[in-house]
């Protein structure tokens, strides 16, 4: 029997990192028909043998020792982001399919890395499957917005603004992990944990820009070496400019997306898409009115949507599960979650050299920098008390 089928049909999966994201995935997974959780892992053990109690499974503090002994189908992995790259590559030589949390990577060199090493076992294996978890993609919302723009309802696009300041986290999160917030244990702030999510959907929405420029303030609220704190302007090939705007110390915060195209405008705030549609492309008026200060008529509506309610992770894993078994493909493969990590890694880039960043960037230069950032470190490896696994609600 191969490792990627059953006699039962029931699909064996591993979770790796118990926080406070693979504690959810626990959760939902043992709720699934046809799924068996065989072990969790967490370098914590205490976290481990909880995690391994809820699922009914053997706890375990190594990964390979856990892929070795229990041989999972599929695996989640929820650690600290510098483990996600190098667990992938362990499951993928063993035939295992892997769902990996966001970001992909912290640095794009590493997703780089990641992908290839599932290409290459792909070619071996054939059926194997490597998703993200960009739960957000499943959102009514976003759905909606995705498909009015690339429905063409906006015409030529040529500005996209998103104020995304609702991050907000307390100095008690950061003081969660030892490894929080800090280059050598996280490898960034912000852009690379709450902000791969409306990264990845800005990329989405409307690609790649051609050119970044970033601004980022390391610590300016809280005490933590990455940034909390970031501005960026992005430019397109096609001419449309973006801006991007967040921090984790706002409260109240925003998240406002506005997005500007000859045919009119769409806003999207407090769960609500309104869309401002013009009469006639304002790109054709402005340059054919004979009227000095006209402006193009337009009126407003707002747009329906279906939203499901939840976070969605669970569907997430519905999807990467059916895709394993060949009846469905991911919510997003693991390959696409390498934009996301471009955007973040060129916004601080630029900031750290004070100069626009041009697409594609050069990926060594920005690995090099924060190999210097990782070596000056306060954090050096060295295990803390774990802390409470929070309830997650209205986190994302």
């Amino acid at each position: 029997m191969s490792l990627n089928s059953n006699k039962n049909g029931t699909i064996t999966v591993a979770v790796i990192g118990y926080g406070n994201m693979g504690s959810q995935h626990v959760e939902h997974l043992i709720g699934m028909p046809a799924t068996e959780v065989v072990g969790v892992c967490d370098r914590t053990g205490s976290r481990a043998q909880r995690g391994a109690d809820r699922a009914g499974c053997k706890p375990y503090t190594d990964v390979e020792s856990m892929l070795e002994r229990e041989l999972p189908q599929a695996v989640v992995v929820a650690t600290p982001h510098f483990g996600h790259v190098p667990i992938a590559v362990e499951a993928f030589r063993r035939g295992i399919h892997v769902l990996l949390e966001k970001p992909v990577a912290v640095e794009a060199l590493e997703a780089r890395r990641a992908v290839q090493e599932y290409e290459h076992a792909k070619s071996r294996q054939g059926h194997l499957v490597f998703a993200a978890m960009f739960n957000q993609r499943t959102y009514g919302h976003w759905l909606k917005i995705k498909d009015l723009i690339d429905a063409g309802e906006l015409g030529q696009l040529v500005r996209a603004t998103w104020i995304i300041t609702d991050w907000f986290r307390t100095q008690h999160y950061y003081d969660t992990g030892n490894w929080r917030a800090t280059w050598a244990g996280e490898g960034g702030g912000v852009l690379v944990n709450q902000c791969p999510h409306n990264l990845d959907l800005y990329q989405w929405f409307f690609g790649m820009p051609s050119a970044i420029r970033g601004f980022a303030s390391a610590g300016k609220y809280h005490d933590i070496e990455v940034e909390d704190e970031v501005t960026a302007y992005l430019q397109h090939e096609n001419g449309m400019v973006g801006h991007f705007i967040t921090t984790t110390a706002e409260s109240p915060g925003t998240n406002r997306l506005e997005v500007v195209g000859e045919q009119g405008k769409l806003v999207f705030e407090n769960d609500t898409i309104e869309l401002l549609r013009n009469r006639r492309s304002m790109l054709d008026f402005l340059n054919n009115e004979k009227k000095s200060f006209a402006k193009v008529e337009a009126w407003s509506c707002q747009v329906p949507y279906r939203h499901h309610g939840e976070g969605g992770h669970r569907i997430v894993i519905e999807r990467f599960l059916a895709a394993v078994r060949g009846d469905d493909t991911p919510v997003a493969e693991g390959a696409e979650g390498i934009e996301s990590v471009v955007l973040a890694n060129a916004i601080m880039q630029s900031a750290f050299s004070g100069a626009m960043i041009e697409l594609p960037m050069d990926e060594h230069a920005y690995s090099a920098k924060l190999e210097g950032l990782k070596a000056a470190s306060r954090y050096t490896g060295a295990e803390d008390e774990p802390g409470e696994i929070e309830n997650l609600a209205g986190s994302h």
